[in-house]
Parts: C-alpha cells; structure tokens; sequence
C-alpha cells in the first residue's frame, strides 16, 4: 500500500520538503489510504524513493509524532496511530501538552458551560434518572426525543419536519456519519468535503471504506463549481464553515442544491455552531431548501454538553428506515439518557433559557477576542457567527512558530495544518475558541494568542 501512496513533492513549491512529507501522510490518513496499525517505511527508505535527505523525512515524522498521526519507538518501527487525531480536541496538536490543566486551550470545539444553569442541569439529569428502565431502546431514538427535537429546530433553526421527512437520534454528528456511510454507500464510493474540513467527519468516512474527494473553500465556503464528478455524496458545514468560519451564501446554497439534484447527488449538511450568530439573520437550511436531496445533522455538543452524547438527523423516510435497518443490523443506537436529559431541559423551558443565556454569553467573549486581535494589526475570519474565529498566516512555519510560541507562554493555539484534507494547502493560519475558557482565564490568553500571532 504504501508504495502507492501519492506521496509526490515539488522543489518549486515555498513550503518546505519536510512540511511536505507531512502533509502527503497527513492526507493519505485522513483519506484512508493508511489505516491505523499500518507500518510506516523507516526514514532512510522513505528519504531514498523521494529523493531527499534522510533529516527531511526525519523533521516530518517527528511533526506527525507531535501531532498525535504517528507512534513508535527507535528500532521498532513507526507506526500509523489507531485512529487520525479528532478534529474539535482539547489536547494541543503540537505536542499534546493540551493535557496540561494548566494550559489555557484556546482551541476550537468546546461549548461554553458557564453559561450552563448548573441547578436546571442537576434537575434534569434527576429527571432522566426517575424513568423506568428499559426494557428496548427504540432504534430510531426515543419518541419524546424526537419530538422535541421537531420542535426545537422549527423554533431556532426554521425547519420544519413534515411528511416528507422523519427525525432520527443520533450519537453525535461523528456517528451520524459514519451510519450514513455504512447504510446508503458501498465501499469505494466517493464523497466530496470541503478542504480545509472536518477531519473527524473524514474518518467516519474512511472507517467505511469512502473515498474522501476534497473541495476548495474560499471566503464565501464551499465552492459548488470545483465538486467532481462520480461523487455519491457531497458533506459541508454551510451555517458556519470548520474551520474556516464563512457562512455560505444564498446563491451558492441554491447552487449546490440544483448540482445535487442535476447528478443525484446527496448533501449531507452539518449544522455546526448553526445556533449561535451575531449580527446577521440565520440563511435558509439547505434542509429547508431542499429536503429531498439533503440530509441534516445536529448534536447537543456544542450548545449544551458533549457528556449528552446525542445529536439529530433530519432526512427524506427512505434514508432514515435504511440508518434504522443499519442499526438493527449492528445491535447499535444512541444513548437514551442522553436524549432524556434534552428532553427534560426542554420541558421546563430551561433549553430555550440557555440558548437565550447562550447568545448573551458569547458576543463579549467574541468582542474580547477580536479587539485584542485587531489591536495587534491581525485580520479576522469567521467573526459573524459560531465560536471560533480564524487568524489567516502566511505560512506552515508561521503557523509552528505562533503555536510553539504561546505554548511556551501557557496557551495551546491550533493550526490550521491539521484540517486539511490534501497535501496541496490554500490557507495558513490559527484557529481560535473563545467558550472554553472561563471569562478570566480567557481574559489572560487573549493577549498572549494575539502577541505571539503578531510576532509570527
């Protein structure tokens, strides 16, 4: 396999062989074209079929070491990590010192629990407690779940659930993949996401044997005119692009709609960070464009917790009984628990008081943020909704030099390097949470992630 790999490098191109390397591994992970456990070549072999120095491909094994890819020791092999580093994580890309309770994680991908009402949560996880227990959990997610899902996105999200569609639980949109994977494709298909991407979303795919095909973004997201052809399935994150943040305009969304319809395409839509925006009105959901050709995800992780560990899925009835007959298959279903405590929330009005806490929580963490970012002379992306927001770089080694940087100052910083999906990158650059931190914590990072952008 290995010997296969499109591992190609160009002497013109103004990253370095070693950045390179890494990027060509990266991709074939992220792709599936590696699996996890698969033995790597040593460096001297490697080095000598590229035709470089043996510390070229030395510097990329120790980045993808550092990184979380790659694992081994000295004399016994390096081997290709049981699964590629999750996309919204905790842990610091560079060197996993995000473990450190000390360093404050500026990374993107964690909801803001301040703004969770800790005596509502305690009175809904009791709640959920009192249930009887089940005999048999209900494939499809429980009913009390799913309609309350129904009406929690005609509520925030506008979409409304009729006859031509049906609600699924979910165990996260991660899962949610990966079951739509398994159930409506065959291995080797193909399917289209944007690049740079949700690489967690890309593994899903690859641990059911799809080909992962990527797509440029640009300011605007996904652009529709550079899907290829003989894809099943194309995935995108249209309210708030990861990681980059735009919001895909209206024209592009009926754009991509009319290519789906015009080649029988299916648009898996992530609605990630969907509930949270700013200063401008919410776009139409591709869902609610488009329901026949577009299946809609969701999850609770990024507006309330990731311990509910549910989210949704809104999709035409022949694309849920096949998810359902998936599980039915593999004895597999979404946390009941999970989907009780949600339930409970919404009963007593306490989900729609967060939401409302939610939106005032933010704008100031955002404010903060940006303010101090600009104030260093750096531009901005994403700002307009979600909770991170992107500082573009000039390059991979800006990028190595801000992230080592404020390390060494106590802040973990992610770049954008690990989002890309092929070896050919178009944006540098940090990505930045503002939830995770408490208020004062996020206080003292601001300045230094600013500091040590600037200098980079």
């Amino acid at each position: 396999m290995l010997d296969e790999l499109p591992l190609q490098l160009d002497r013109a191109l103004p990253e370095p062989l070693s950045v390179q390397v890494a990027d060509g591994l990266r991709a074939a992970a992220s792709n599936g074209l590696l699996r996890g456990g698969d033995r790597l070549p040593s460096s001297r072999s490697l080095a000598e079929r590229l035709g470089v120095s043996r510390t070229v491909v030395a510097a990329a094994f120790d980045q993808l070491h550092a990184e979380g890819w790659i694992s081994g020791k000295r004399g016994s092999g390096t081997y290709l990590t049981t699964a590629p580093p999750a996309a919204p994580r905790r842990a610091l890309p560079a060197d996993g010192a995000g473990d450190d309770p000390a360093l404050l994680d500026l990374q993107p991908g964690a909801p803001c629990s301040d703004a969770i009402d800790r005596p509502a949560w305690r009175r809904a996880w009791r709640a959920a407690a009192d249930l009887s227990p089940l005999v048999r959990k209900d494939r499809a997610g429980e009913p009390d779940f799913r309609a309350t899902i129904v009406e929690h996105l005609l509520r925030h999200r506008g979409l409304g659930a009729g006859s031509d569609t049906a609600v699924l639980a979910t165990a996260g949109t991660s899962s949610a993949v990966g079951e739509l994977a398994a159930a409506l494709l065959a291995p080797g298909d193909a399917v289209a996401m944007e690049d740079p991407g949700y690489s967690r979303a890309a593994g899903a795919f690859a641990a059911a044997g799809v080909r992962v095909l990527p797509v440029p973004v640009d300011a605007h997201g996904l652009r529709a005119d550079l899907l290829p052809p003989n894809i099943k399935a194309v995935y995108c994150t249209p309210a708030h692009q990861f990681p980059l943040g735009a919001r895909l305009p209206a024209a592009r969304r009926v754009e991509l709609v009319e290519h789906a319809r015009r080649n029988g395409l299916l648009i898996i839509e992530d609605d990630y960070d969907g509930e949270l925006r700013y200063d401008t009105a919410p776009l139409p959901l591709l869902a609610a464009m488009a329901p026949d050709v577009v299946v809609h995800l969701g999850t609770t992780s990024k507006i309330l917790s990731p311990s509910l560990g549910v989210g949704w899925l809104v999709a035409t009835p022949r694309i849920a009984d096949a998810v359902v007959a998936h599980r039915h298959r593999t004895g597999t279903s979404p946390s009941p628990a999970g989907q009780q405590v949600f339930v409970a929330l919404a009963a007593h009005g306490d989900l729609a008081r967060h939401l409302r806490r939610l939106r005032r929580a933010l704008p100031p963490r955002r404010a903060l943020m940006v303010t101090e970012l600009r104030r260093h002379g750096l531009d901005v992306l994403g700002d307009d909704a979600g909770s991170h927001v992107v500082v573009p770089l000039a390059s991979a080694e800006a990028e190595q030099q801000a992230v080592a940087a404020a390390r060494a100052r106590g802040v973990a910083l992610d770049p954008l390097s690990r989002y890309h999906l092929s070896a050919q990158r178009h944006h540098f650059g940090i990505t930045l949470g503002y939830t995770a931190l408490s208020w004062s914590d996020l206080a003292r990072a601001v300045p230094i992630a600013a500091a040590c952008l600037a200098q980079s």
